[in-house]
């Protein structure tokens, strides 16, 4: 039997005191944090898969902590682990393996939250103002465009590692989601992967069931619009409002950083279109002049944050596709690919070309 890392499953006092391999929460606690169901997961696909977990936590240092009552890890190291796990059990789809297992459930308070709305696209719409309170350091957007609807997953540390297996478990956490929601038999039109495409790309087409386009500058379920007004049968008006409240006063509890919260504006709007301080100021119904001296009093600023963000999506993009400079840079919004160049060079003292040439696998 393999230990493997389980949540806590003690009283209020018992999470509090902590146990072996995890701590309380406290200040030094990383915002950028993910639900421990993702690490059972990955456990359990290992031993299937007759390769020992315990061996592969180990090297990922994957360390448990308490945020309230829910254990979590930190999303740098369950990219670590993804990625040691994919290695060791020579699988190139484990992200995808992982996100299936993914339930509502499995999403606690959130998925009983998106059970129990009117329509799914009320269900995705919690889903994406509520993610952070369980997952950070990624955002879920929805958006419609004519008659198409995506639901995106946007890494705001893109560079982190295994960030293409974070995407792609990402989609199928969502895909499985909505079948729960929707049916089983639901799937949706195409499926952007912002991955270099795999050697064996048929466990995407048979878990998806629908085109799967690899080398996208985002990660997103694209589908009809029309599903956002299709009613959730059996959803409890008074079951969502009592939801919403327990959700709404376990994120006043998390720890606050005005940084985190820019980097998740700046990444949501990223895969739109580019978005500056003042616009920035009035989705938080604050002054540009009060947002400035709360990120100074964090050590940053906003061109700071912002550059940090485009830095990191052209890392990603740069690793884990094919995409073109050109195609990079339009993503990113200049001008034109030069100005991506010298910009890129300021950041990282190298070339956009250097740069993926050296990181690159063979």
């Amino acid at each position: 039997m393999h230990s493997c890392v389980m949540p806590n499953q003690g009283s209020p006092a018992d999470a509090a005191a902590g146990r072996a391999g995890s701590s309380p929460i406290e200040p030094s606690l990383p915002i950028d944090f993910v639900h421990i169901h993702a690490v059972q997961a990955i456990c359990e696909i290992l031993s299937e898969l007759d390769v020992d977990p315990d061996d592969i936590l180990e090297q990922a240092g994957v360390r448990t902590q308490i945020v309230g009552l829910t254990d979590v890890v930190s999303y740098a190291s369950l990219g670590r682990l993804t990625a040691l796990a994919a290695s060791q059990s020579r699988c190139a789809h484990f992200g995808l393996l992982v996100g299936q297992r993914t339930t509502l459930a499995s999403l606690g308070l959130l998925g009983a939250l998106m059970r129990h709305s009117p329509t799914i696209g009320d269900a995705l719409q919690a889903l994406a103002r509520h993610h952070g309170a369980l997952n950070r350091g990624a955002v879920i957007g929805l958006a419609t465009a004519g008659l198409d609807a995506y639901v995106s997953y946007a890494p705001y540390e893109p560079e982190a590692e295994g960030i293409a297996l974070h995407c792609e478990r990402a989609l199928a956490a969502l895909t499985g989601v909505l079948r729960s929601l929707c049916g089983p038999d639901w799937s949706p039109h195409e499926v952007l992967m912002p991955r270099l495409e795999p050697p064996d790309t048929a466990p995407y087409r048979e878990f998806f069931r629908s085109p799967v386009r690899f080398d996208q500058e985002n990660a997103a379920l694209v589908f009809p619009a029309r599903l956002l007004r299709r009613s959730i049968a059996g959803a409890n008006p008074l079951a969502r409002q009592a939801l919403e409240r327990r959700i709404q006063r376990h994120e006043a509890a998390l720890p606050a950083d005005m940084t985190d919260v820019i980097r998740q504006r700046l990444r949501v709007a990223a895969s739109r279109t580019r978005i500056d301080k003042r616009q920035v100021a009035q989705m938080l119904a604050i002054h540009r002049r009060t947002l400035s001296r709360r990120l100074k009093a964090e050590g940053t600023s906003f061109r700071l944050v912002a550059d940090e963000t485009r830095f990191g999506i052209a890392k990603q993009l740069l690793s884990d596709t094919t995409m073109s400079l050109a195609q990079i840079s339009a993503a990113l919004e200049f001008s034109e690919p030069a100005a991506f160049t010298r910009a890129f060079r300021r950041w990282s003292g190298t070339t956009p070309s250097a740069w993926r040439n050296e990181r690159r696998p063979p």
